[in-house]
């Protein structure tokens, strides 16, 4: 079931999954302001919705043109269409206005309020912030309503899983509706009743799926991020008041993105390409020559900004494990498999000559090798998820790190190995599945062919000492979803993935 999710959900990119869901939201608000089901007529469903979504895009191209820079179209249709759930809609020119200001100043949030190519705040909740501060709107957060809580839910479940922040959602979940529903029992409201309220009234839901797992605003790490979530919910849930503004959703928002700042990489990281290697026939090693030093741990990803003609359903910015190590400061190399057909993306990164720049937007994961150099690890890679376990290792190796380490290495014909002769020159320990319906390869010293295919019986027959390992699987959803299952069937409690959604 995971695989299958995992499978359909990375098809698109991030970007263009939260447009999609939130197209589906303004279709059903407007549908049902037609049937009379919420508080607002369709004539004020429409001019907040061109409103916003006009001010955003004004707001965004305006400074773009100022900046002479290449706006993201996607993002800006997003910032617009959660200003619209979110803003009191409104059909008199005055509120109209106030409502055309926030998405002006939500577009022009991401140039204005940007530290080196990375905005700081969330746009949508600027724009709010902004209206507010500036009296000319208001953040109503009506798309909290019990109409279109199922689609919310639906939405927000979906992107969470999506992005893996479901750690950082239990975090936010625990505190925002813990602190709401103490203070609603507390003035006579029962525990049932109470929750109900909290799910249909307030912007729980929404701000947490759609909003607060922002990429660009948050934190690189897992802790970080639950932090970050902490913040946002303790805020929303107190519902404080500064003077005569009230601290809403957005205003906690915000406050949150500011923690967040403190904590991670914020800012672009401009690459120029120095070169390409062919890995496999299927398979490519990028280099890049960073402006500046790149910080990151061994097995993290960084998301690259590649604005293009012809843009697919995928858009223009992708994730790719890098794997060059922490320490090489001159070049970051990242390894992609490139035989996608129609990914738009791709064609236009490995069509880049020499020299040519891209964006790298962000730098995060949580997929380490456990700080311990002690316990023994069993790395498992499904074709070109070898790629951030490249990076470890050759990370190992330049800090003179000993460990024991195995790689399981599955790949579909002997001409998919990628990375084979570093990984014999590193000494790595590699268990080879492959198919082999002729002559059996020949392999490196340290290599075992160990059958076709990775089950439970094979893995524990070529590694007896597997349940006493920490696993790390890297690999296609379906892959993971396979491996997670074998290695437990192997008698292995604990097993942390890196699934490749969206590559």
């Amino acid at each position: 079931m995971t695989a299958a999710l995992d499978g359909l959900l990375g098809r698109m990119t991030m970007y263009r999954l939260t447009l999609m869901l939130l197209l589906i939201l303004t279709a059903q608000a407007l549908i049902l302001s037609l049937a009379g089901l919420i508080a607002f007529t369709p004539t004020e469903i429409g001019g907040t919705l061109v409103a916003a979504v006009g001010g955003t895009i004004i707001g965004t191209r305006l400074m773009a043109l100022i900046l002479r820079l290449r706006p993201h179209g996607e993002s800006s249709l997003i910032t617009g269409l959660i200003l619209f759930l979110i803003m009191f809609p409104s059909d008199t020119g005055a509120g109209l206005g106030g409502i055309l200001a926030a998405g002006v100043a939500a577009g022009a949030s991401k140039f204005l309020l940007a530290v080196r190519g990375r905005h700081v705040f969330n746009p949508a909740a600027t724009g709010a912030v902004v209206a507010t501060l500036l009296g000319v709107g208001v953040a109503g957060w009506w798309v909290a309503n019990a109409f279109m809580l199922p689609v919310v839910a639906v939405g927000g479940a979906l992107l969470l899983y999506r992005t893996r922040r479901l750690s950082m959602a239990a975090v936010f979940l625990a505190v925002t509706i813990g602190l709401l529903l103490y203070g609603l029992v507390q003035n006579g409201m029962t525990p049932g009743a109470g929750l109900q309220l909290v799910l249909t009234s307030y912007p729980v839901l929404f701000l947490l799926g759609f909003m607060l797992t922002e990429p660009l605003t948050l934190p690189p790490l897992r802790w970080q991020q639950g932090l970050v979530a902490a913040v946002v919910g303790v805020v929303f849930a107190l519902q404080l008041s500064v003077g005569p503004v009230f601290l809403g959703p957005e205003f906690a928002l915000v406050l949150g993105n500011a923690v967040a700042f403190a904590m991670g990489q914020r800012r672009g990281v401009r690459l120029s390409l120095a070169g390409k290697r062919q890995l496999t026939p299927t398979s490519t090693e990028l280099v890049f020559e960073p402006a500046r030093p790149v910080r990151f741990r061994a097995g993290q990803y960084m998301e690259l900004d590649l604005p293009h003609r012809g843009a697919d359903s995928r858009g223009s910015r992708r994730t790719f494990s890098i794997t060059s190590a922490p320490h090489q400061h001159d070049a970051v190399t990242f390894g992609l498999r490139t035989t996608e057909a129609g990914s738009s993306f791709k064609t236009a990164l490995l069509d880049l000559p020499d020299g040519a720049r891209v964006t790298g937007t962000l730098v995060g994961g949580d997929f380490h090798l456990p700080r311990d150099p002690a316990v023994p690890l069993l790395l498992v890679a499904g074709g070109i998820g070898v790629t951030p376990f490249i990076s470890q290792l050759r990370d190992l190796a330049e800090r003179g790190e000993e460990r024991d380490v195995v790689l399981v290495y599955a790949v579909r014909s002997e001409q998919e190995i990628a990375f084979r002769d570093e990984l014999a020159a590193l000494g790595t320990r590699v268990v080879l599945f492959l198919p082999t319906p002729g002559d059996t390869p020949a392999l490196p010293r340290e290599w075992t062919l160990a059958g076709a295919e990775p089950t439970a019986e094979a893995l524990s027959a070529a590694v007896p000492d597997l349940p006493g390992r920490r696993v790390l699987v890297s690999g296609s959803p379906a892959f993971i979803g396979r491996l997670r299952a074998a290695v437990r069937t192997a008698g292995v409690r604990r097993v942390t993935t890196d699934a490749f959604l969206g590559y």
